[in-house]
Formats: structure tokens, C-alpha cells, sequence
């Protein structure tokens, strides 16, 4: 086994399930493939509220001075998203996905480039994601993103069933954010505390809850730009936990 296994794993199970989708949608009438994806909003919905959980582990709690597991995160949020815009993240992500669709040869843009965002969004925010790639790189294993990849297997036959190939190219970016997340498990070790690791999974659940607006077709947030808070959480959390 080498490093990096799980996240191949993973490809290879988004690249599966996202076929097999494809397969199935074209059989599928338009009411049908909006109620899965209302489905698939409400999931979404439910994993944000999972992740938002975290707010009150007593180890993240006891870690920074009180009100700050709701304060770090807010920060962490409010400065994230400012940088992610500065950066103009969501934009090169759609571009990226607008590029991707041209190669796989897609008529419908829309659809395209909504799976693209969707599916690369919530496959990469998420502890396990981020964790499970530290630990293959650590060589501890690959229980967390086998997990993972059964997870994402189901989602992407859902996804893609909606939305088509856009689903497929999402692991493009995934294998990029994974593989760094592996290579930060094989040169530095375990480099988050528990209490960080709950700010990360604070943040991921608030980003979550914004792609699932998008799916239930509630609001458009650009989640794409929010992406840096998930490395500023544990940061910040850790800021608090020393300095205040």
C-alpha cells in the first residue's frame, strides 16, 4: 500500500457511482430528477446539522474562553469568505468546471457546471475529507476515507443523475485537496488538537448548510469563497486556546 491509496480509492469511487448515475438519468422524467435532488438537499441539510454539532463538544468548549466556539467560528467565516473573494475562488472554480465541461464535450452548461460545484464542494469540506487524507498520509490507514468513498459512491450516482458528467469532473479538484491534505499527514504528522479539529468540522457544517440552500434552490451562496475559513478555523481556534 502507499501513501495517498485512500484518495485514489475515492476517485475511483466518485468516477463509479457518477457513471452509474449517468446511466440511470437519462430514463428519469424532470419531476423525478428534482425530487432527488430536493433529496439530496435535505441530506445535505442534515450532514450540516451533524457538523454544526461540534459547536458544543465539551472538549472544544473547554478549550477556548467562553462564547468563542461560536466567535472563532464566525471570524473565521467572515475573514474566509473576504479572502476567498479577494482570491475570487468561486469564480476560478467555475471557470475550472466551464473548462472541464468543454473537454467532456457537455451541451448543457448549467447542469454542468452546477454538478461540478456541488459534488467538488461536498466532497472536500468535511472532517473526514481532511482527516482521513492526514491519516493515509501517516500510514495509520484508510478506514476514515473508505468510509468516505461508500459515502460519496451513493451521492455521486444521486448527484449525477441530476446533473451528469459536471459530477465526474469534480474529482479533478477533490484529488488535488486530498492530496495535499496527505502529503500534510506524511511531512508533519498529526498537526491538529481535537478542539481544532471541531472548528474545522464548525466551519465545514456552516459551508454544508449553504450547499444545501443551493440544492433546495433556496438562495445561490457562494460557498466557494468561503472555502479558506476551513483552514482559518483551526487556527483561530488555536489563537484563542493560547493568547486569550
Amino acid at each position: 500500500m502507499f501513501h495517498g491509496i485512500g484518495t485514489v480509492i475515492n476517485i475511483a469511487a466518485i468516477v463509479a457511482g457518477g457513471s452509474i448515475g449517468m446511466l440511470t438519468g437519462g430514463r428519469l422524467n424532470v419531476r423525478t430528477k428534482e425530487l432527488i435532488t430536493d433529496v439530496l438537499g435535505c441530506i445535505t441539510l442534515i450532514a450540516a446539522a451533524d457538523a454544526i454539532s461540534s459547536l458544543w463538544h465539551s472538549h472544544f468548549v473547554q478549550a477556548v474562553p467562553k462564547g468563542w466556539t461560536l466567535l472563532g467560528t464566525l471570524f473565521a467565516l467572515i475573514v474566509g469568505g473576504a479572502l476567498g473573494t479577494l482570491l475570487k475562488i468561486q469564480d476560478r472554480l467555475e471557470s475550472f468546471g466551464e473548462l472541464l465541461r468543454r473537454k467532456f464535450g457537455s451541451n448543457d452548461e448549467k447542469s454542468f457546471i452546477s454538478g461540478f460545484m456541488a459534488a467538488t464542494l461536498l466532497f472536500a469540506i468535511g472532517p473526514l475529507a481532511i482527516l482521513g487524507s492526514i491519516s493515509d498520509g501517516m500510514g495509520s490507514g484508510t478506514t476514515q476515507l473508505a468510509l468516505k468513498s461508500t459515502l460519496d459512491f451513493f451521492a455521486s450516482i444521486a448527484f449525477a443523475s441530476s446533473f451528469g458528467g459536471g459530477v465526474i469532473a469534480s474529482i479533478f479538484p477533490v484529488g488535488l485537496y486530498q492530496g495535499a491534505w496527505t502529503a500534510v499527514g506524511v511531512f508533519l504528522g498529526n498537526v491538529m488538537s481535537e478542539y481544532q479539529v471541531d472548528a474545522m468540522t464548525v466551519a465545514g457544517g456552516v459551508l454544508l448548510f449553504g450547499i444545501s440552500l443551493r440544492l433546495l434552490d433556496i438562495k445561490v451562496i457562494r460557498v466557494g469563497d468561503l472555502l479558506p475559513a476551513l483552514f482559518l478555523a483551526p487556527l483561530i481556534a488555536l489563537a484563542a486556546h493560547q493568547f486569550i
